[in-house]
């Protein structure tokens, strides 16, 4: 006898990239050299003095057993300090950070806390897709919201009107926008903390970009007058610092919005891994200029990447920001699915389909510069053939 699943699993599927990862490790066992860049996984190393804390730490007596909910204060401070340089944001480490298992976590728990069956969510129509599938799962009914393709991928403010009700909860917000590489501006800012105040909906705006590759000193939404009575920002080191698998995150905001969260955070883990936070704290403490080293390397992988884009006669913005590269297909080529399935399994390249950051996306494909050129430059060799 198969127990009938909850109505949540039917309301959302298996997340593309493992789907595809696993035709990916198939192709890979039949002894083809795929070359992945589909995925945001970077493949750098965190800085040395993070392993060296990590390793310190670990070696502790103390550093095995459960911690507090709300992390260490060490990790707290650090973040603190790493929006007041970074930022130019005041923080208070004890009421205005919540660390969190990396910035995904977070939109589940913020999803939990402020949503009831019913309520709507604001998503952009490219997007992260965890914005539709955890409020899905917790039972809102996501709007999406138009971004103006000819006006940098901007938010369509006047049609966004449009679209709240009275069960209006939450809008989700992304700048350096991810798939589409669109910077953050103070002007983006102003309109959305305005917006959400005069509509009374809780702005979650997800920055994990913002040091990658930018063009401009970096931006975050709570450096905007009255950002914190509307919103909450998540952050997360997996790009900026190179530690993805580490999962280390927060969400920065208000006292009642960090209480609000941790009532449901509290009740879902058990705190994370002290030699980690320690390692973390270390790391947002890194200098100005290991930053600057690491966006030279993926500076050092966008020419190869342009040539692969070129190679397929798409067109793409020169302005974007992070580790991602956003194009438009030709007109000859039928669709993003196609593409995508023809250099899988006929040149053995993964890159990934617009269409799973949203319909608006099916002429569209994104890269990713998260391995060395070298192998960037195949890519290209292998479709001139």
């Amino acid at each position: 006898m198969i127990i009938p699943v909850a109505h949540r699993a039917g309301q959302t599927q298996e997340y593309y990239f493992s789907v595809k990862l696993a035709e990916v490790r198939k192709l890979l066992a039949a002894g083809h050299d795929v070359i992945n860049m589909g995925i945001g996984n970077p493949d750098m190393m965190p800085s040395a003095n993070t392993l060296q804390a990590l390793s310190q730490s670990a070696a502790q007596a103390n550093a095995h057993g459960y911690q507090n909910y709300k992390g260490t204060p060490d990790l707290r401070n650090a973040i603190a300090r790493y929006y007041a340089h970074m930022y130019q944001v005041s923080l208070d480490p004890e009421t205005e950070v919540l660390p969190l298992l990396g910035s995904k976590e977070g939109i589940t728990h913020i999803s939990l806390t402020f949503l009831n069956d019913g309520d709507e969510v604001l998503v952009p129509e490219l997007g992260y897709p965890a914005y539709r599938a955890v409020s899905k799962m917790v039972g809102a009914n996501v709007k999406e919201y138009p971004l103006l393709e000819n006006q940098g991928w901007q938010p369509d403010w006047q049609a966004m009107k449009g679209l709240v009700s009275d069960r209006t909860k939450i809008i989700w917000l992304n700048y350096p926008h991810m798939p589409t590489g669109a910077p953050a501006t103070r002007e983006l800012f102003e309109k959305a903390v305005r917006f959400a105040n005069d509509h009374r909906i809780l702005l979650c705006h997800d920055n994990p970009y913002s040091l990658i590759l930018n063009k401009k000193p970096p931006l975050s939404l709570l450096s905007i007058d009255g950002a914190k009575d509307v919103a909450i920002e998540l952050n997360s080191m997996s790009k900026s610092h190179n530690m993805a698998g580490w999962r280390v995150g927060w969400m920065a905001s208000s006292k009642p919005y960090i209480d609000a969260v941790l009532s449901i955070k509290s009740n879902v883990d058990s705190g994370m891994f002290k030699p980690v936070m320690d390692a973390a704290a270390e790391a947002l403490g890194n200098p100005d200029a290991w930053h600057q080293e690491r966006n030279a390397v993926y500076e050092g992988r966008l020419e190869a990447a342009t040539a692969f884009l070129d190679a397929l006669d798409c067109t793409y913005a020169d302005d974007q920001e992070g580790m991602f590269f956003w194009a438009k297909l030709p007109d000859e080529v039928q669709s993003a699915e196609q593409l995508v399935d023809d250099l899988l399994y006929n040149k053995h390249i993964f890159i990934a389909p617009g269409f799973i950051f949203g319909p608006k996306g099916n002429r569209y494909i994104r890269l990713s510069l998260c391995m060395p050129k070298e192998r960037i430059w195949e890519a290209v060799h292998r479709i001139s053939k």
